[in-house]
């Protein structure tokens, strides 16, 4: 398996707290469906800190 560098993966932009984050082996197969950079910011996306 080829290793990629950080700087080329893809990245999105957290609809809760409005930050970066890039792509994770563990999102491979729902990459298109991601929309939170993590736990915390899925449960609290109620509450948008923006």
């Amino acid at each position: 398996m080829k290793r990629v560098k950080k700087k080329h993966l893809p990245s999105k932009i957290c609809l809760t707290c409005g930050l970066s984050f890039t792509w994770r082996k563990k999102w491979e197969k729902n990459w298109e469906e991601v929309k939170f950079c993590s736990e915390k910011c899925r449960k609290s996306k109620n509450s948008k800190s923006l």
